[in-house]
């Protein structure tokens, strides 16, 4: 089988729940510690060997290129001031990988903003990356995902046991299990559902290594909840091996995970990542530590 060297990253979303921040910022350049969120994505792809990134965006996104681009302004005064350090950091992010960029036109959901893709992708297999999830270094899921497609000749998604209370954010898995106790076969899914309604407690999160079946499957696919075309909906067809697909299996994800796309869930990923980080880990936990004393918690 090709080995997988391209990714998908959908980032056309306009970032309401971060207004005003985001009335002029991408939420994805929003910094996290000293990276925009979008870096931690691409730099979890290019570790996984996916080196070609096409980003889906919107209009005022113009900052997600500028910030892979190179700034030879910026360059040139790191290196008069002999900045050795921040010049180099700078100088990683225009080449962590060749990234492309498609506009999405109309927001017609996650299943529209993947098929935007068809032209750069082609007749291969390719990863999704959703960049609310950060999934932590030291975890890696991407490369077990590619693992077991090249295995299994599949279409794979990531997936976390959640509280059952919380299923009603993700979608939600219905599952059978394989010989592995972190892989299983996804027979069904179901886009937000209620709890009661909720298949299991296994919830989708945004990494999805997709056959290139699935661009004929999202042509067919009609807008469903929210009157959006959703990437579940496809997946559920995919899940009966439609078109000889090889069906959909589910690698069960026990790592470290960071959610940003919601606010309070963003500072903990701040505070998280920060406090594992040796130059600023011990003064953030002995500061994190006095100020919750201070509050009486």
């Amino acid at each position: 089988m090709t080995r997988i060297t391209k990714a998908v990253i959908p980032a056309a979303g306009l970032g309401t729940r971060f207004l005003p921040a985001t009335k002029a910022m991408p939420k994805e350049m929003l910094p996290v510690v000293d990276k925009p969120a979008i870096q931690y994505v691409v730099e979890e792809a290019v570790a996984a060997g996916l080196d070609d990134i096409l980003m889906i965006v919107g209009r005022n996104k113009n900052a997600l290129a500028n910030h892979f681009d190179r700034v030879t302004e910026l360059e040139e005064t790191l290196e008069a001031k002999g900045d050795d350090a921040k010049l180099q950091r700078v100088v990683e992010v225009s080449h962590l990988a060749d990234v492309h960029f498609v506009r999405q036109g109309d927001p017609r959901g996650l299943g529209h903003a993947v098929s935007r893709a068809r032209k750069h992708v082609g007749r291969e297999s390719f990863a999704v990356l959703l960049g609310d999830d950060l999934i932590d270094a030291r975890d890696p899921l991407l490369t077990r995902m590619l693992d077991e497609h090249a295995a299994r000749d599949a279409t794979i998604v990531a997936l976390l046991e959640v509280d059952p209370d919380q299923i009603h954010l993700y979608g939600a898995a219905e599952v059978e299990p394989t010989d592995d106790p972190d892989v299983v076969r996804v027979t069904g899914l179901v886009e937000k559902p209620a709890k009661e309604h909720a298949p299991s407690n296994y919830a989708v999160i945004g990494r999805y290594i997709l056959k290139p079946e699935v661009f004929d499957v999202l042509e067919r696919t009609p807008p469903g909840k929210g009157g959006e075309i959703q990437l579940t909906d496809a997946l559920m067809e995919m899940a009966g091996d439609v078109e000889g697909t090889g069906g959909v299996y589910g690698v069960v994800f026990r790592g470290r995970r960071y959610d940003t796309g919601d606010k309070l869930d963003y500072i903990k990923a701040v505070i998280q990542l920060a406090g594992d980080r040796d130059d600023l880990g011990p003064d953030l936990i002995a500061w994190l530590a006095g100020y919750v004393a201070s509050r009486g918690a």
